[in-house]
């Protein structure tokens, strides 16, 4: 393990005659095939429907497109839920689905793309790049004529369903490898745990190519045969109205600091939701108490990563503790050594390696514990507690932002010498991206156009949100940055600028 690549897929077993990832994604629907799996504003679409169009898109992708077992059909679509029945036909295939950012720019899709090497992207708008490419539309259309019923090709647990990247510590993406088998033990468990069935209704605002919005809310919701109400994006408005005919909503500590911030979030009005779910980024304990004195509910924390799927989560009854992401899942094993230490892990949720990347050497310890890169304490009741991250990674409204990719778009800019990103905290976002920019002699930076300039490159979720022009940056005696000091420096900076009149 730690390296995966083409000859891994295509050496994988073939099973015996199932698909356990398409059994369990749409086993429930099956059984009730009348019922509505995805409710948006352009209407309803039932399991029967969402069956039917995975089956269409399935021989397309074979017939049109020589999509195969093992091959890679990247997406970069918006959400839809045509998305959700792609993805399911790419299982029905044995294929891996790469899920891309509709966001990323395309010097970030190319560099993915040769990557990833998928025989298709699906994506609408053209593409300067060799692969092969289709809009939803034109494939929806080549679908529409195929039959509404496909034979899935025989898998087994080991089979890789998906690559999806990640930051990484060498400055580019780093591609997960998760399997069928980590994707089903993790909807099947995280629905034994929070106790999701087919009488849900689950409000759906996270994106579709993360972890969190797709095998966590969108799995959870298809595996139960659970209603999933696909919002366009997150309104506010229109969250609380979801809000009031759902039973169900997951988000990142962004979207509750947002509820909270409208005097329209009262108790009566998600009165019918039995359990709000909060992840991929810290929830501060300050947030879940004015959450639950506002509405009577505890947002239950969880914790998780691309590599692993969800690692551990608080109780559906008992305590929640804010502060603490609660234990790990049954079936998940993890250690902490040290306190605070490492968070090791190890189980079927744990992704086979990562694509194409044998520099990284070996990922796992020798006794097969994947290392998260978090540190966090475990307390006397197996409680964990996530206090930093051994890595740089910024987490801003949910989505990892690696601060080299930023550094190196900066100091490609005229004008400038260098600089260094660092993720400071924001009442919003949990991080805000910061960057202390060094320039050339003589030359005047603006740090409004260099933030500009940077969006050219990078997805609005990348760009700083905070440019500060310094002389020079804090360095250790081998040199090195220090991200640390630079971290809280800005931090108090930007902290007395907003305290300042006009300031904020």
């Amino acid at each position: 393990m730690g390296a995966w690549g083409p000859d891994q897929v295509a050496a994988s077993d073939h099973g015996a005659g199932q698909n356990p990832l398409v059994e369990t994604l749409l086993r429930a629907g099956r059984e009730d095939p009348g019922r509505v799996a995805i409710l948006t504003e352009g209407g309803a679409v039932t399991f029967a429907e969402l069956d039917a169009l995975s089956a269409r898109l399935a021989h397309a992708l074979v017939l049109e497109y020589g999509v195969g077992r093992g091959d890679r059909v990247a997406v970069q679509l918006p959400r839809r839920p045509e998305v959700l029945a792609l993805n399911v036909a790419c299982a029905r295939l044995g294929a891996v689905y790469v899920p891309l950012n509709p966001a990323y720019t395309d010097r970030e899709v190319r560099g993915l793309l040769d990557d990833a090497a998928p025989a298709l992207l699906v994506r609408d708008g053209p593409l300067e790049h060799p692969v092969a490419r289709v809009s939803c539309d034109e494939l929806l259309g080549t679908a529409a004529g195929r039959p509404g019923v496909f034979v899935d090709e025989a898998t087994d647990s080991a089979t890789p369903a998906a690559l999806l990247f990640t930051s990484g510590t060498t400055g580019r993406p780093k591609g997960a490898v998760l399997t069928q088998g980590n994707l089903v033990f993790g909807c099947t468990t995280l629905n034994r745990a929070w106790g999701i069935t087919s009488a849900d209704v689950v409000a759906h605002v996270l994106p579709l190519f993360h972890v969190h919005g797709l095998f966590v809310a969108a799995y959870c919701s298809l595996s139960s045969g659970a209603t999933l109400r696909l919002l366009a994006g997150f309104d506010v408005g229109e969250v609380l109205e979801a809000l009031g005919a759902s039973t169900v909503m997951m988000g990142v500590p962004t979207h509750y600091a947002r509820l909270l911030a409208d005097e329209r979030l009262t108790a009566e009005r998600v009165h019918g939701v039995r359990l709000f779910v909060s992840g991929s980024a810290p929830l501060p304990p300050s947030l879940f108490d004015a959450f639950w004195t506002r509405t009577g509910h505890r947002i239950l924390e969880r914790y998780g990563t691309t590599e692993t799927g969800m690692i551990a989560s608080n109780p559906l009854e008992g305590e929640r503790r804010p502060g603490s992401v609660g234990a790990a899942l049954p079936g998940v094993e993890v250690r902490v050594t040290g306190t605070p230490g490492p968070v090791e892990v190890r189980g079927p949720n744990v992704f086979v390696g990562y694509w194409n990347r044998p520099e990284l050497g070996d990922v796992f310890t020798p006794d097969g514990f994947f290392d998260t890169g978090d540190l966090a304490v475990l307390d006397g009741e197996g409680r964990l507690e996530i206090v930093g991250r051994a890595k740089d990674v910024i987490i801003t409204g949910g989505l990892n932002v690696y601060p080299k990719e930023v550094e190196q778009v900066l100091d490609g800019l005229p004008g400038v010498a260098e600089s260094a990103v660092v993720g400071v905290a924001d009442d919003d976002l949990g991080e805000a991206v910061a960057a202390a920019v060094v320039s050339d002699p003589g030359a005047a930076l603006d740090g409004g156009e260099l933030r500009v300039r940077a969006r050219e490159s990078l997805a609005p979720f990348k760009v700083p949100r905070h440019v500060v022009l310094v002389a020079d940056l804090p360095r250790n005696a081998m040199g090195k940055v220090e991200k640390a000091r630079l971290r809280r420096d800005l931090g108090e900076l930007l902290r007395r600028r907003a305290a300042e009149p006009g300031g904020g």
